[in-house]
């Protein structure tokens, strides 16, 4: 897959291993993020820390053989690569127990890194990396660069505060929630509106931010961009797990936007890479431009 414009993406957060029952996967939101963009013709790099042990060395290795830039994963001498237990439900919906500290929780930058940063054309960053105050720290001094700026919101309980979260959604530049997510944050900021178009309006009137998206599992997302909505009503297909679906989602969603592609048009296939990452096992499957057209194709018939 490529893109008119290559874009320079950089990503700032967790990396890590989830931990299935009978296997481990290299994961965390940002890089998935970062990984998917690489494929639709991006240049990644990734902003992280692990441990200095096997699981991180594989990790690097990993990473570094799909072409995204790792010379600011650092090595934690104190602490371990992250590790995360996630359990299925029936439905493939994942739960995460989340192991604290980790080496992601404590990344410090040094000049190269912010440098990264500032030459990037969009910075992607999340909630679940605020936990700890050493990255917490680090990431608001990468959000003083002059770079687009989208914020991933990954509530995981216990994992974050409504304050950090506002101050996270205030230094954006277009936003992604899900739809349990928007509901729980405008609810605790006090919206009176039910319905999430209202809460998407509630948002960009609170945070001055005229982009966002509202993934709705199944039923596809919601996307506001230069003060219009958008709507794809999603793909029908066979969840094997919902892990990294968002990731590849939001990757698809911002390379589309900021390479100039039609808004709807983004939203549609960013929803068709999202479902075909839940139909197959596990954050980062091998999708192709072929398999993305077939599923609307399909749709559209």
């Amino acid at each position: 897959m490529s893109n008119i414009k290559k874009l320079k993406a950089v990503a700032y957060g967790e990396v890590l291993w989830d931990v299935f029952v009978n296997e481990r996967k290299i994961g965390g939101a940002p890089l998935n993020v970062a990984m998917r963009m690489k494929t639709l013709g991006c240049e990644s790099a990734m902003i992280s820390c692990v441990g200095k042990d096997a699981d991180g060395e594989t990790i690097i290795d990993y990473v570094k053989s799909l072409g995204l830039e790792t010379a600011a994963v650092f090595k934690s001498e104190e602490f371990a690569t992250g590790l995360v237990n996630v359990t299925l439900n029936e439905q493939g919906s994942a739960s995460y127990e989340i192991k604290y500290p980790s080496a992601w929780d404590k990344i410090v930058l040094n000049d190269s890194a912010k440098e990264l940063a500032a030459d990037a054309d969009v910075l992607i960053y999340g909630s679940l990396v605020c936990r700890d105050e050493v990255s917490r720290s680090s990431l608001n001094e990468l959000l003083k660069s002059n770079v687009y700026k989208v914020f991933d919101v990954n509530l995981r309980k216990p994992h974050y505060t409504y304050e950090i979260i506002e101050h996270l959604m205030n230094s954006a530049d277009f936003i992604k929630f899900n739809d349990e997510e928007l509901l729980e944050i405008t609810s605790v900021i006090n919206s009176p509106f039910s319905t999430l178009e209202e809460n998407m309006q509630f948002i960009a009137e609170k945070t001055k931010i005229k982009a966002m998206c509202v993934t709705r599992g199944k039923d596809g997302a919601l996307l506001m961009w230069e003060g219009q909505l958008y709507e794809n009503n999603g793909y029908p297909i066979k969840v094997a797990d919902t892990v990294g679906a968002g990731d590849s989602f939001l990757a698809a969603l911002i390379t589309s936007l900021l390479t100039g592609k039609e808004p709807q048009k983004a939203i549609d296939f960013a929803c068709a890479v999202g479902a075909l990452v839940a139909e197959a096992p596990g954050a980062n499957p091998e999708i192709s431009q072929a398999e993305i057209e077939a599923l609307m194709k399909r749709v559209r018939a």
